[in-house]
């Protein structure tokens, strides 16, 4: 929300001083926050539709739906931010024309760093509540939910912008030449679509399934563990059906002398202990089996397949 009032507020001051000047780094500029505020509300729109409850069609939910509409943040970046801001800059190159009333560009390029450094403070304390001890490139790369990584990447991408866009109109004015206005508009645009690319491969990742972090992993295999009923782990799945929805299949060791309704109580107190551990455990398929020394020290099964049901020793 705070990046949507700021893109809001900064694409209209940028289009009045490009109104006013005729700087094509403003119009660029203008369209990039513009396009950053459709993105904004389209992170909005993926949030909401993500809330809707599972149907028979959809049993698993609508989870990814924000995976979903975080990719289509970056094609609209991607296209309507960096492409057409390559092609405002070219054409600028190619027929140059002076900066007019230079008051506007530049007092408009103050406000919207202010502002844009206002919504990159309020993401980068956002984001630090859960990075952990993360750094800042692997918090990108790791985040399931796609939300915060965009807004970050944005408003980054924004302030470097912005500084572009700046030098451009302070250079065009200085030599009086306006090349260097439209040299910076191109800078603009290529780092638009360089950030639309990240942006791009990240959320590709996780449209096609990530599984839970390392240290939730651990999390998992430790509570489904009690030693008694259930001895051990023998292979585990897990995907994330959304930022806030795990995935959980596991083949578990029990007792060979376990009744039925003695394996069915060990199945679920461990489902138990999973969501008390991992409370984003939403959908946990538990199946029991025999664990042998014998059967797991012979390897993968040679018929599974990479990336199959059970590429991993069976372990029964």
């Amino acid at each position: 929300m705070a990046a949507l009032g700021a893109n809001l507020a900064i694409a209209a001051s940028k289009f009045v001083a490009f109104a006013f000047s005729g700087s094509s780094s403003m119009l660029a500029e203008g369209v990039h926050s513009l396009a950053d505020s459709g993105n904004q509300f389209l992170l909005l729109v993926g949030g909401k539709k993500a809330q809707r409850e599972a149907t028979p069609q959809h049993p698993f939910g609508y989870g990814r739906e924000r995976y979903i509409y975080a990719f289509l943040v970056s094609i609209v970046l991607f296209s309507v931010g960096g492409m057409f801001a390559i092609y405002e800059g070219y054409e600028k190159i190619v027929h140059p024309h002076d900066v007019e009333h230079w008051y506007w560009p530049v007092g408009v390029l103050v406000f919207a760093i202010i502002a844009e450094g206002f919504s990159f403070r309020t993401a980068i304390k956002e984001s630090n509540e859960l990075r952990g001890k993360l750094s800042w490139s692997q918090f990108i790369r790791r985040a399931k939910a796609p939300e915060l990584p965009v807004v970050l990447l944005e408003d980054f991408g924004a302030l470097i912008g912005l500084v572009l866009a700046l030098g451009g109109v302070g250079l065009a004015l200085i030599t009086g030449d306006g090349v260097w206005d439209g040299i910076g508009t191109v800078c603009i645009g290529v780092l638009l679509v360089l950030i639309a690319l990240v942006l791009a491969a990240e959320t590709k990742s996780l449209l096609l399934g990530e599984a839970a972090g390392i240290e939730e992993v651990k999390k998992i295999e430790a509570a489904i563990v009690d030693g008694d009923a259930v001895t051990s782990v023998i292979h585990m799945r897990t995907l994330h059906l959304g930022p806030e929805e795990l995935l959980i299949a596991a083949k578990i060791a029990v007792q060979h002398d376990d009744t039925a309704a003695e394996v069915a109580s060990a199945i679920n107190a461990a489902e138990a202990r999973i969501r008390a551990a991992v409370p984003i455990a939403r959908v946990i398929y538990l199946e029991p089996d025999i664990y042998s020394e014998a059967e797991a020290a012979k390897g993968p099964d040679p018929a599974a397949t990479p990336g199959g049901p059970n590429p991993h020793p069976t372990g029964h």
